[in-house]
């Protein structure tokens, strides 16, 4: 009995370990539909949301990950931070790289997660990396929007997005700040009420806020899909340590119309972890045929 107990103990860790292997390993694409007073009937938009790849690289060059978004045909790709590992001496080129592929088949607006964010306010520590990846990806076309809006109209659908830079006491992981709407409203300004208006913001723990401020659409990431997930009840423990997070990752219909998607990630970093949380690219129809069954 205790030997059969052994022999299957070991084969569930090695199972585990491989399932752990192949997840560190690939990537999943996921269809979420949006509807909108605001999308003009009939008229269809593709927005490929991608977050955390934390300088990750599959395959070569991260040509499965380029040809994945391409096999969309987006119209639009938005980038929702930490897509390098801010930390010193780690360089910033895969994510660059791979940004600078994408603009090739689609416009892209980038914001940060608190990865860029540290570099960007830490000089001292990080010197001019920062200020480089930003101006690499500008001379690319690639604006990196910091507190700060654009307004487009992509296939007919009028269209704002803004990307907050909230306080880094909001990632501590012990009582971190909790940020409010007047907060909110001070970095990225007032809500444009008119137009379909996304918003960028990369932790998600504070929705609420991001929701009473007007977002019609969400996009954060941050939680990597609460690194392990339990089949039927979700993230177990977020990187900041809050035991089943709601926003962990997954796509979130709110009362008055509203929605959130909050991406799994592409990568990890700290903690190379990943159980029942596949990483992937985050594809939302906006407007057009029920193509998901939402």
């Amino acid at each position: 009995m205790k030997q059969t107990l052994i022999k299957g103990t070991a084969l569930l860790a090695g199972i585990t370990a491989l399932e752990i292997f192949r997840e560190l390993h690939t990537f999943r694409t996921v269809h979420y539909q949006v509807r909108s007073g605001k999308i003009p009937a009939r008229q269809e938009l593709t927005l490929v949301f991608l977050s955390d790849l934390h300088n990750h690289v599959y395959g070569k060059d991260n040509r499965p990950l380029v040809e994945a978004v391409r096999r969309e045909q987006p119209d639009l790709i938005l980038a929702g931070g930490d897509m390098l590992t801010g930390k010193p001496g780690v360089s910033w080129a895969p994510a660059a790289n791979l940004l600078r592929e994408l603009v090739r088949t689609a416009p892209v607006y980038c914001g940060n997660g608190n990865h860029e964010q540290r570099m960007h306010e830490e000089p001292g520590r990080y010197g001019d990396a920062y200020d480089r990846y930003k101006e690499t990806l500008e001379r690319a076309g690639i604006p990196v929007l910091v507190n700060q809006s654009i307004s487009l109209e992509v296939k007919g659908i009028p269209l704002c997005i803004t990307s907050v830079e909230m306080p880094k006491s909001c990632y501590w992981r012990h009582h971190p700040h909790q940020m409010t709407l007047e907060e909110l409203e001070e970095r990225a300004g007032q809500a444009d009420r008119e137009r379909f208006q996304i918003l960028l913001a990369h932790q998600p723990d504070f929705v609420e806020q991001y929701l009473k401020w007007g977002a019609d659409l969400v996009l954060s990431g941050h939680h990597h899909g609460g690194i392990v997930r339990i089949p039927g009840v979700g993230a177990v423990l977020s990187p900041q340590l809050k035991p089943f997070p709601r926003y962990s990752g997954g796509f979130y219909r709110e009362k008055g119309g509203q929605y959130v998607a909050v991406s799994r990630g592409l990568g990890t970093h700290t903690v190379n972890l990943r159980l029942f949380n596949p990483a992937e690219v985050v594809v939302l129809h906006l407007g057009g045929k029920d193509v998901c069954g939402i």
